[in-house]
C-alpha cells in the first residue's frame, strides 16, 4: 500500500488564502493517468477542502504559490494576477556569464506555442507580448568546465514556460532544462534549477502588504 504524500506546512495560512513551498518534480494540477493525479491542489484540498488554485508552476519549478480559499477569493486573487497586480521573483541557474551590474535589464520578446512540438513554446515577432526582467548575482567559472551564473528574474507577463524561453533565447538554458536544454545542459543539474523565490501581494481582505519569500538553495561564488 503507498504511503500518503506528507502533510504540507503552510508558508501561510488565514481564512482567506493560502501560500504553500512547492517541491521541485510536483504538478500543481492533476495531469492526465492516474500516475500523475498527485499535486499540489490534491494535496492541499485533502488539509484544506475549501483549497482553489490560483496560478501554476511548472512541474520541474520549485516554490512559492498562492492558493484561495473558497471561490469570491479564487476571483480576487486571479483579477490580481490578470492585472500584474502581484510581485513574483524567482532565482535560477543559467549556462554561460551573464554581466553582472545593478540594474536590471528587460528581455522583451513575444512569445507562441510550438503548434508542431507542444507544449513548448517559441519567440516569434506574430506571438504574444512578454517581458522578463533579470539581474545576474554571481557566476562561477572553473578550468575546464563550462560557466554558470545565478540569476534574479521577474516576469513582467505570465506566459508559459517564459522564463525557460526568454532565457533561452538570448543564449542562457536553465540548467537542468528537459525541455529547452541541449543533453550538456540537461545533464549539468539533476532537476530545473527555477525557484519561485518571491511573492508578494495587497490581501485582498485585510489590505495588508504581503510578502513571502523562500530561499531557493542555489549558489555561485565569484571567481
Amino acid at each position: 500500500m503507498t504511503a500518503p504524500p506528507p502533510l504540507l506546512q503552510p508558508i501561510h495560512e488565514d481564512p482567506y488564502l493560502l501560500v504553500l513551498d512547492k517541491p521541485a518534480g510536483l504538478l500543481c494540477v492533476p495531469g492526465r493517468g492516474e500516475e500523475k493525479q498527485d499535486c499540489l491542489s490534491a494535496r492541499a484540498m485533502r488539509q484544506w477542502p475549501d483549497a482553489l488554485i490560483v496560478h501554476r508552476l511548472d512541474m520541474g519549478t520549485s516554490g512559492l504559490v498562492v492558493m484561495a480559499r473558497g471561490i469570491e477569493m479564487q476571483r480576487a486573487l486571479s483579477a490580481a494576477f490578470a492585472e500584474r497586480r502581484v510581485h513574483k521573483r524567482y532565482e535560477a541557474i543559467v549556462d554561460g556569464r551573464m554581466p553582472l551590474h545593478e540594474d536590471w535589464s528587460l528581455i522583451d520578446t513575444p512569445l507562441m506555442a510550438d503548434w508542431p512540438r507542444r507544449p513548448l513554446q517559441k519567440t516569434d515577432p506574430a506571438g504574444k507580448p512578454s517581458l522578463t526582467r533579470w539581474r545576474a548575482l554571481a557566476f562561477a567559472s572553473s578550468p575546464g568546465e563550462p560557466e554558470a551564473t545565478h540569476v534574479l528574474l521577474e516576469p513582467l507577463t505570465g506566459r508559459s514556460h517564459q522564463l525557460r524561453v526568454h532565457l533561452l533565447s538570448i543564449g542562457h538554458p536553465i540548467l537542468g532544462d528537459a525541455l529547452y536544454g541541449n543533453a550538456a545542459v540537461q545533464a549539468r543539474a539533476p532537476r530545473l534549477l527555477l525557484h519561485a523565490s518571491e511573492l508578494g501581494l495587497v490581501h485582498p481582505v485585510t489590505q495588508q502588504d504581503l510578502r513571502w519569500k523562500s530561499p531557493s538553495g542555489f549558489s555561485l561564488s565569484r571567481p
